[in-house]
This record gives C-alpha cells, sequence and structure tokens, in this order.
C-alpha cells in the first residue's frame, strides 16, 4: 500500500483528488525507469527561481517537462524556443494540476550537429589557453623504458598496439591501464587512468586510444576534463583515437597525435632490427678501434722495452761512475793541496821577506840621523834668534825712554798711571810717581 492513499470508507474505495494524484505520481514514478526522451522546445519559461519550465513536443504530442536550477546549469548551451532537444528524465506528476510531467536531469542538443558544434567551442576555448601551443608539448623519449596503454581491455585497439610494439620491440615492459573508451562513464574513468599512471612513476610514455566509431562513439576524448588531464600529465602523452580520418580534442592536446592505435606503437618504439644493425655497426667500430689502440700499445710497450736495461747492467754503469767520481775527486783533492801548499810557501817567503827587525834597525838609524840633523839645526836657530835679539836690544836701547833717563831726565805719572806732560794735570794733595834712571819716587803735589 502507498502511504497516506486509502480510501475514505471501507464500504467502497473513495480517493479524494489529492490522494488520486498522489497515488498516481508514485506509480508513474516507481513503475518507469530514467528514459530518454527527443522533441522540440516550446512554451519555454525561466523564472525568477532559476527553474526551466517548457513543453516538449513533436508533430503528434507534448508534454510538459521541468529542469530544475541545480540541474540546468550543468547545461552547456542555452535552450531555444523551437529547439530540438534530447533529454534524460523521469516520468512523474504535478499533483496541484493533475498534470504528468517530465523531470528532466540532462539535456542536450539532438543530433550530430550538436556534437559537433560542442565540438568547435570547446576546441576554440582550449585554442585560447594555449592547451594546443607546439611550445608546451614534450618529446617522446627516443626509447622508452616502459610504456603505459590506457584503452580498453578488450577493443581491437590494445590488441594492435600490442601487437605492432611487441614486433618492433619486445623487450620494453607494456602495462595495460584498461578504462571503458564509450559512454558517460568513460571520461571520468580516463582522466582517473591519466592519474593514476602519473602516481605510479612506472611509465615514461602513455598510449590513450581507442578504435574508430561515430562522433557519439568517441564523445569522451572530447571531454574538457579528459582534455585538461592530457594538458596536466608530466607524461608525455601519444593520442590515438579512431582511423586516421577521426579527429579529436584529445588529439590536439597530446603530445603527439597518431592516426591509429597501431601507427602509434610505430610511433612510440623503434624498430629493433634497426638498432640491432646499428648496435652491430658501433660494435665493428670499436672492434677496430680496440684493435688499432691494441697494435699502437705494443709498438709502444716494444719501443720502451728496447729502451729498458736490465738493473744488474744499470748498477755496473753507476758503480762505474761512482769510481770514477771518485778518483777525480781524489786528483782535485791533492791538486787542491799542492796549490795550498805552494801559497803557503809563497806567503812564508813573503813574510820572511818582509821581518820588522831589520826595518826597525833602519829606521832607528834614520831617527839617529834625523835627530842629529834636528839638533844641530836647533843650535844655528837658537844661535841666530840670539844674535837677532841682541840686535834688537841694542836698537830698542837705543829708542828707550830709559836711556833718556840715564841722562838726568824723568817720567811722572798720576795713580792712574797716565804720563804727566802739563802741571795743569794735578791738583795739589794728588799723589804722583816719578820715573828716574834707578827707581821711583813717590810725591805729593803742594802747589
Amino acid at each position: 500500500m502507498f502511504e497516506n492513499d486509502s480510501p475514505t470508507t471501507s464500504e467502497r474505495p473513495i480517493f479524494t483528488v489529492s490522494q488520486l494524484n498522489r497515488r498516481a505520481k508514485q506509480l508513474l514514478e516507481t513503475h518507469l525507469p530514467l528514459i530518454w526522451v527527443e522533441g522540440e522546445i516550446s512554451n519555454f519559461a525561466r523564472p525568477s527561481s532559476g527553474h526551466w519550465y517548457f513543453t516538449l513536443k513533436d508533430d503528434q504530442a507534448q508534454v510538459r517537462c521541468a529542469m530544475f536550477r541545480g540541474r540546468n546549469q550543468q547545461v552547456r548551451f542555452n535552450p531555444q524556443q523551437g529547439q530540438q532537444v534530447l533529454l534524460r528524465a523521469r516520468v512523474s506528476l504535478y499533483e496541484n494540476r493533475g498534470d504528468y510531467q517530465l523531470i528532466a536531469e540532462h539535456m542536450e542538443e539532438a543530433g550530430a550537429g550538436a556534437l559537433q558544434r560542442a565540438f568547435e567551442a570547446l576546441k576554440h576555448k582550449l585554442a585560447q589557453e594555449g592547451l594546443f601551443d607546439p611550445a608546451r608539448k614534450r618529446p617522446i623519449p627516443a626509447l622508452p623504458r616502459h610504456i603505459g596503454v590506457i584503452t580498453s581491455g578488450s577493443g581491437a585497439a590494445v590488441r594492435d598496439i600490442l601487437t605492432v610494439l611487441q614486433r618492433r620491440f619486445p623487450s620494453i615492459p607494456v602495462t595495460l591501464v584498461p578504462v571503458p573508451v564509450q559512454g558517460k562513464d568513460a571520461a571520468p574513468a580516463i582522466v582517473e587512468a591519466l592519474s593514476l599512471a602519473n602516481r605510479s612513476g612506472l611509465f615514461d610514455v602513455l598510449i590513450l586510444g581507442r578504435g574508430g566509431g561515430s562522433l557519439e562513439d568517441l564523445w569522451p576524448f572530447n571531454e574538457e576534463i579528459v582534455a585538461r588531464a592530457i594538458a596536466a600529465s608530466d607524461i608525455p602523452v601519444v593520442s590515438a583515437v579512431g582511423h586516421e580520418v577521426d579527429v579529436t580534442i584529445a588529439d590536439f592536446v597530446a603530445d603527439l597525435r597518431a592516426p591509429t592505435p597501431s601507427a602509434a606503437a610505430e610511433l612510440v618504439v623503434p624498430d629493433a632490427s634497426e638498432w640491432l644493425a646499428r648496435f652491430r655497426g658501433y660494435t665493428q667500430r670499436l672492434t677496430q678501434l680496440m684493435r688499432h689502440r691494441l697494435q699502437a700499445e705494443q709498438h709502444h710497450l716494444q719501443h720502451l722495452s728496447k729502451r729498458l736495461r736490465h738493473p744488474g747492467e744499470r748498477l755496473q754503469q753507476q758503480s762505474q761512475r761512482l769510481d770514477n767520481l771518485e778518483l777525480r775527486l781524489r786528483r782535485a783533492m791533492q791538486q787542491r793541496l799542492i796549490q795550498a801548499r805552494q801559497r803557503l810557501d809563497n806567503l812564508a817567503a813573503r813574510q820572511k821577506a818582509q821581518r820588522p827587525e831589520p826595518q826597525l834597525h833602519q829606521w832607528q838609524t834614520r831617527i839617529d840621523q834625523l835627530r842629529q840633523r834636528l839638533n844641530r839645526q836647533m843650535q844655528q836657530t837658537l844661535k841666530q834668534q840670539r844674535q837677532r835679539l841682541s840686535e834688537a836690544g841694542r836698537l830698542l836701547h837705543g829708542v828707550s825712554p830709559l836711556n833718556t833717563l840715564e841722562r838726568g831726565y824723568a817720567i811722572v805719572h798720576n795713580d792712574a798711571g797716565e804720563v804727566i806732560r802739563d802741571a795743569a794735570q794735578v791738583k795739589p794733595g794728588e799723589r804722583i810717581r816719578t820715573r828716574v834712571a834707578a827707581g821711583e819716587i813717590l810725591s805729593r803735589v803742594e802747589e
């Protein structure tokens, strides 16, 4: 039984209108699953609540629809009157009016044209953000250490990829990260697989792809979340979606676009046979270089062997050289001794020739001679000086005042020693001295 929908009496079932509409709503919502409905929009209304109300119709019927704000905010386009759309909705009933209606949970433009417009819009948006810029694309490693393949585990794409990888370079490890590649769950699964591959740290290149299909089938690779996950990957990503004519957003964002999954495998790994041939060439060159180097070293060793002498021979030569040096040292020492003796004899002869006794005797004789000459010279000089002095005395006596005094004259001086030539020079009572020929007379002036 449904809640609150029992008849008002037990005699016969009588429903109120509310009970009837409630019973009808419950029957519709529980017995009809989530359905897809395609039709044309009419009577489209956007009240201030943010919900959408419209009628979905075709050429024979119509049904009321409602899409609440929490759902319509996820719609990628702006619905217009008369536009053909595809709804994912559940069937319900509006109890107040008794009208059955569709409660839309998802809306998209109907047909491939809508998908193509969405493709172009996203492509333009991501191009403006620079996600397609060649400068941000990373190079694919020449020889990957570990390859990750993100695709369906049961499709033909994975078989093609593994077959080519096994044929071209079987020694490189390959890990499959299985994901759905079609449907609404595919895009989130691809994003999670890319994140898991980056977190693992195992891979240095990733192949993301699937086989061919319609635009709807390939649509997960046109999802914005997938494009941004590829751009955010730290590992280079090779896009291999569909056939050569198929183009997806993933192709533009990826670091390298391959026309098919098989071509992706061809691009990711080198041809082992080519590498083997190259290594064989390297081996031959290395062998030749080593052979030439060994020959050169052998010639050098032979040259050194010729120059190398036996230690006994070298010791013999060194001993002989030591004897020669000893003989040269002895001869040099003898020569130095002879020269030293000769020099000592010369010095002794010179010393003997220059003994001081003969010179002292000579100098003593010389001194005696000079002393005698000096005495004679002094006697002669004294005699001459005496004669000159006697002559000067006679001359001096002739002009001396003492000589005048002997003739009776006298010289008078005052106490100051001045000669008195005039009587006016003295005063009465003053003392005077009178010098006569023999002595002096001291007297006092009376007048």
